[in-house]
């Protein structure tokens, strides 16, 4: 079977260098130690008809790339790291950061489980790597519930939660004309002001872990703001740079990031399939409960106009009508003056997950940077923890474990707001 890749799938491809690698990782704490290998891979391989895509490797041509399904050599992709325990926290960082800059193999499907461990302070890690151009986030959750988790108990009239990364709001029918000119100025056209990650990043890569609570956050942003916890995570973000900059940069006003939204439907078999609206954190403002009503006015306005969508809308029309108008469209989008970093968020399953029985701890996603942004920050739910991976080029981001121990504390300040505060309205 052959599939030929999207524009999107090549516009991924076309990103990798020797620098950059194109593919996500999952990070999954396993409390109670690594799983034999011998039974992981046997599960992995019994339950890939489940998961085609995962058998898809590059084939074709240059011109014509397509996806190829071939067999997989499940010893191959599932593997364990050699003498990498017993990890303290720096070890750990520093064979995370070593696995996520190894790029993927392009001869077989491009895919990899590594077992890391054991560690230190007890339990293990499993590492999945996922190319970009094969799977986006929710995608790859959908992939998890295939070949990794243990599958759900049955509940009877209940349907599975499919991720994503942000309501993508309704169909053309269903809304109103969005002006083209706030799609072009809120989304599209660069600033005027160069970010503290708006430069050439290197080969060298630093990684960084942080956790949340899901329930409470949520709740704090509809009790303060009548917020979502898409915007609690961005006010969290806020704060966590704003200490940051203090730390390693002096006062800025403003701070520009993507945040992408799923255009995924149920029952697509797309692998990528999303867009995004830019958002102006407010990280010289010292009050969390202030930061959030901020980001919840910014987000409000974006899913009011439906830039995301009308921004997907405009990209494929400018891909019809001109090649030169689409490739300027796509460097506008990835200059570094038209935001300064990425902060995804997927939403993954609502319930406790486990792996060949046992118990799954926090789970965290690494995304790599980009050109002209050098810190990436991505977001992943499981049951109540809210995951955060922070990938950065350490020679432009320092400290990175102090913007993770940030993300904590500045959650905390919101948690702390809500007990202390008042009802701010009922959530969108």
């Amino acid at each position: 079977m052959q599939v030929p890749l999207t524009a999107e799938d090549r516009t991924i491809l076309a990103l990798e260098d020797a620098r950059l690698v194109g593919h996500t990782a999952t990070v999954v704490h396993l409390p109670g130690g690594a799983p034999d290998l011998r039974q992981l891979r046997e599960a992995v391989a019994r339950r890939l008809p489940a998961a085609p895509r995962l058998t898809w490797r590059l084939s074709g041509t240059s011109e014509e790339p397509v996806w190829r399904s071939d067999e997989v050599d499940v010893a191959a992709h599932v593997r364990a790291v050699d003498g990498a325990g017993p990890l303290d926290e720096a070890g750990v960082r520093t064979e995370l950061a070593r696995l996520f800059g190894e790029h993927l193999d392009r001869s077989r499907p491009l895919w990899r489980m590594d077992v890391l461990g054991p560690l230190a302070g007890g339990g293990a890690l499993l590492v999945w790597r996922v190319h970009h151009a094969l799977a986006d986030g929710g995608t790859v959750v959908r992939l998890a519930e295939d070949v990794l988790w243990d599958p759900a108990p049955a509940v009877a009239g209940a349907g599975q939660h499919r991720s994503g990364t942000a309501d993508p709001g309704t169909s053309r029918a269903g809304r109103g004309r969005s002006s083209l000119s706030g799609v072009l100025t809120g989304e599209l056209l660069p600033g005027l002001r160069r970010s503290p990650f708006d430069v050439r990043v290197g080969r060298e890569r630093e990684v960084a872990l942080a956790v949340a609570p899901v329930a409470g956050l949520r709740e704090a942003a509809r009790r303060l703001a009548g917020a979502t916890l898409n915007d609690a995570v961005l006010a969290v973000v806020a704060g966590a740079l704003r200490r940051w900059l203090e730390h390693r940069h002096g006062p800025v006003h403003g701070l520009t990031v993507k945040v992408p939204v799923t255009l995924h439907h149920d029952g697509d078999d797309v692998g990528n399939r999303d867009s995004y609206f830019r958002v102006d954190l407010p990280v010289d403002e010292p009050d969390p409960v202030a930061r959030l009503l901020a980001v919840r006015r910014e987000t409000a306005e974006r899913k009011a106009r439906h830039d995301a969508q009308e921004l997907d809308e405009l990209t494929n029309r400018l891909a019809q009508l001109s090649p030169r108008l689409a490739g300027w469209s796509q460097r506008l989008q990835r200059s570094g003056r038209s935001f300064a970093l990425n902060v995804s968020n997927v939403r993954g399953p609502d319930r406790a997950v486990t792996v060949l029985g046992a118990p799954v701890g926090a789970v965290q996603p690494l995304v790599e940077v980009a050109q002209h942004h050098a810190l990436r920050v991505g977001v992943l739910s499981v049951a109540d923890r809210l995951g955060f991976g922070l990938v950065a080029d350490p020679s432009v981001v320092g400290d990175l474990d102090l913007l993770a121990a940030a993300v904590e504390q500045a959650a905390v300040e919101l948690l702390h707001a809500r007990r202390n505060g008042t009802a701010g309205g009922s959530a969108r």
